[in-house]
């Protein structure tokens, strides 16, 4: 059995003398008469529902339901209730010049005229915030929490650290455009730790999602598609800020096809020939990347990462990757989750004679934490163990949250 849907436009007619400006919710309210499969609309019930703009009763609109002759009846026996008075502008004080509006296309100041706007529009916090998820890990604030941090690092041998921005929503867009503003907070913190420790090595993350109102590594389609080189020409620009302004390793995590060749022509083009491509070549759709998302609130607001980041039981695969971003002018290939992916940095070791990096990511790093805090486990020993044995895999560098408290205890702290 077929059925037919008809669509039967219908005009809804003026009324004679109705002042609409004072009057919102204009709706023609009709019945339906059914007729061989086709709607009709009766004539003889067509009625408007009238939404007076000025009525309200306990925080709702008055609704009045009248016929077209007696909405008009109303207008004419002047019985339709006066429009309440435009509230006066707030008084200048006496003496103040009046002048013509300056013709002004942006007024920064419209986002700061109230608390509410401030705090929305607040680009950096100058207060370490822990992470709940991550025992012993802060958002740091730039100007001093991150500084103080950077110099306990250097005090116990660790002089390379990997940043990663927590942006506010304001300035997150679904193309990502805060990711290559030059007075963006990572521009701004290189430039200020570089100012203060020149032979500090800094690697920076190259990605969408910190940026993205998507929460995505790239620019969402309308369809839910990541757009591959949409993004990858984001990413150029984003590599080259950070290289503008002072890093020393632009790390790819965003797995975009072709985005290390790309990013390396960016780079090469503006002169950052001796700046660093560290590729995220080996990055998987993992579970344990939870309380990082957490801690930059990048979680993805729909769908998952699995169109880009790999397949979990995909081991030839990381071959793959490695090959290109290795043809494509990677300086370093790293291998992310970490200890759960051995295998993966010893078949990477074996296969290229790149540096390896393997990023200790932080599910694996709020486990042991956990283990530690609930006695289950030596926390100490479980930590420098696991270092180990991605060491012992054949990592080469390896970004883990336990940089400090490692080191400490590798000089005897």
């Amino acid at each position: 059995m077929a059925s037919t849907i008809v669509n039967a436009p219908y005009t809804v007619p003026s009324v004679k003398g109705f002042d609409t400006q004072n009057y919102v919710g204009l709706r023609l309210i009709s019945s339906l008469r059914f007729n061989s499969g086709r709607t009709s609309i009766s004539e003889r019930s067509q009625r408007l529902l009238v939404v007076r703009a000025s009525e309200r009763h306990d925080g709702h609109l008055k609704k009045i339901e009248m016929s077209i002759e007696e909405c008009e009846a109303a207008v004419v026996a002047g019985n339709v209730p006066e429009a309440p008075p435009v509230p006066p502008k707030p008084a200048a004080p006496v003496g103040t010049p009046v002048i013509q509006p300056l013709q002004l296309s942006r007024r920064p100041r419209r986002n700061r005229q109230s608390p509410a706007l401030r705090a929305s529009f607040q680009e950096t916090s100058q207060e370490d915030t822990p992470i709940g998820a991550m025992p012993g890990c802060y958002r740091l604030g730039w100007r001093h929490g991150l500084v103080e941090e950077v110099a306990k690092a250097r005090d116990v041998g660790v002089n390379s650290i990997v940043l990663f921005p927590k942006v506010p929503d304001a300035l997150k867009s679904p193309s990502g455009d805060e990711a290559y503003n030059d007075n963006g907070l990572v521009p701004r913190t290189i430039q200020l730790l570089k100012d203060k420790y020149p032979d500090l090595v800094i690697y920076t993350d190259v990605a969408l999602d910190p940026y993205s109102s998507d929460g995505h590594d790239g620019i969402v389609r309308e369809d839910g598609v990541i757009m591959n080189d949409e993004t990858v020409h984001q990413l150029c620009k984003q590599a080259v800020s950070q290289a503008r302004a002072g890093a020393d390793v632009v790390s790819p995590s965003d797995m975009m096809d072709g985005r290390v060749g790309a990013i390396r022509a960016a780079l090469d083009a503006d002169g950052f020939h001796h700046v660093s491509i560290m590729s995220y070549s080996a990055k998987y759709a993992s579970s344990f990347y939870g309380p990082f998302r957490e801690a930059l609130d990048s979680n993805p607001r729909f769908g998952d990462k699995k169109t880009y980041q790999m397949n979990p039981a995909n081991y030839r695969e990381a071959l793959v990757e490695a090959h290109e971003d290795e043809a494509e002018g990677a300086d370093i290939l790293l291998v992310k989750p970490g200890l759960p992916y051995l295998d993966i940095i010893r078949l990477l070791r074996d296969r290229s004679a790149l540096p390896i990096a393997a990023y200790q990511v932080s599910g694996e790093y709020s486990m042991i934490k956990a283990g530690g805090v609930l006695k289950m486990i030596d926390e100490e020993r479980v930590m420098m163990e696991s270092l180990m044995c991605l060491r012992r895999a054949g990592a080469d560098i390896i970004l883990t949250y336990f940089a400090l408290q490692a080191a400490r205890c590798l000089c005897g702290g």
